[in-house]
């Protein structure tokens, strides 16, 4: 896609917020925080979780007095209406400092380790289970023949039962069973 000077650009954005306008809402405190919702590891670039509609949302004025949370909407971009956010300009107290903040994610992070498993254990078998795991293991070829050759016999028999057909039970009202598979000719 080339570009042509019909086609709109985006506008440089200031670099600080010039409006003097904050949030009525109370000052966000970073101690009230999860350590894991805040981002401070640029601090002149740092990054918060918005209380209100769980967002990423840049931090502006780093090197003025006040620090305040950018204006933002709810909503995804493009799809849903551009409703300001209410916690767009709320100011943020300082009360942690970045060292303490970095301890404080190490601390959650290491709390969150030992949590989670590391091993996953197999299920312990039952006896009953092992024994026959392991009377199948040791099992040859030559044992496996001898133990279907002793079943043949029985096998044989069931067989000979199931084609049986016991006398008097024959319908009184309809034509006989065909015992006989029938396959028709094409």
């Amino acid at each position: 896609m080339t570009i042509t000077s019909a086609m709109p650009t985006a506008k440089e954005r200031p670099r600080r917020t010039r409006t003097k306008r904050a949030s009525s809402r109370p000052a966000l405190k970073l101690s009230q925080l999860l350590p894991s919702h805040i981002d401070l590891r640029e601090p002149l670039k740092a990054v918060l979780v918005c209380e209100d509609c769980k967002t990423w949302v840049p931090v502006t004025g780093m090197q003025s007095k006040v620090q305040k949370l950018v204006p933002h909407h709810i909503g995804k971009a493009e799809e849903a209406d551009a409703i300001r956010c209410r916690s767009s300009n709320r100011r943020i107290e300082w009360d942690m400092t970045i060292p303490e903040w970095r301890q404080a994610l190490a601390d959650a992070v290491t709390e969150a380790s030992s949590r989670q498993s590391t091993t996953v254990l197999p299920k312990a078998f039952s006896p009953q289970t092992d024994r026959t795991l392991r009377a199948r293991a040791e099992r040859t070829l030559a044992g496996r023949v001898a133990d279907w050759d002793a079943v043949l016999p029985r096998v044989a028999a069931t067989d000979k039962n199931r084609w049986a057909t016991p006398a008097g039970d024959a319908p009184t009202e309809c034509p006989a069973v065909p015992l006989t598979t029938l396959h028709p000719k094409r």
